[in-house]
């Protein structure tokens, strides 16, 4: 018995790809499969890999500005913050000294607001030991109180000044009178009634004189 070649096709053709051509033809189908087509290199749709990924732009030139604006930014935080701290600095370095000095000054301004106490009772004894006869059993007695306090007097900074003979000066001497003195110059101290003192550069008590004409 002779094989029939079309007994084994159905009547439904299979496609097939042309491979110039745009076109898709049927090709004969096997018996009992579904009728296929082959796409043409033509109309052929391209995969993912073959499709075309749009570039992404990129601007290296602003990273590196917006960088270097950040860097200039930080850098004058920097000088500020540096600056703020070199003030203040110097105003506690300044506001020390200037409390250091104040100290020394309240401390000068109690020691002579005493010391200017103690005077009048330093002149007592100078007036006492002037007037008491040199048997006086109580005159060693009061030369040595006397002593004392001017010593004391001394330990604090304050020492006494007798301008004899010294140009008169109103910034260092108390007038109580001015008349004609044999043998002193005109404008000088001829005689000091009552000692002046000092301490430092500030006269506590200026000094009592005789200034001659």
């Amino acid at each position: 018995m002779t094989n029939n070649p079309e007994s084994h096709t159905t009547g439904v053709p299979e496609t097939q790809a042309v491979p110039n051509g745009g076109e898709t033809q049927a090709s004969p189908a096997v018996e009992g499969e579904a009728p296929r087509t082959v796409a043409t290199d033509a109309g052929r749709t391209p995969t993912s890999s073959q499709q075309s990924i749009p570039s992404q732009g990129v601007d290296p030139g602003g990273a590196i500005e917006e960088e270097l604006d950040e860097l200039v930014k930080t850098a004058a935080e920097r000088d500020q913050y540096l600056a703020l701290a070199q003030r203040t600095q110097a105003d506690f370095e300044n506001y020390r000294k200037r409390v250091a000095r104040d100290a020394v000054q309240a401390q000068e301004r109690g020691v002579a607001k005493l010391a200017k106490e103690l005077l009048p009772a330093l002149d007592n004894l100078d007036r006492a030991i002037e007037a008491a006869e040199a048997e006086d059993p109580l005159l060693a007695g009061v030369r040595l109180v006397r002593s004392e306090l001017a010593a004391a007097l001394a330990r604090l900074g304050i020492e006494a000044f007798v301008p004899l003979g010294e140009a008169f000066d109103p910034n260092l001497h108390e007038a109580v009178a001015q008349q004609p003195v044999e043998g002193a110059a005109s404008g000088s101290v001829a005689e000091v009634f009552q000692d002046g003192y000092r301490m430092g550069e500030t006269i506590i008590r200026p000094a009592r004189v005789l200034v001659a004409a």
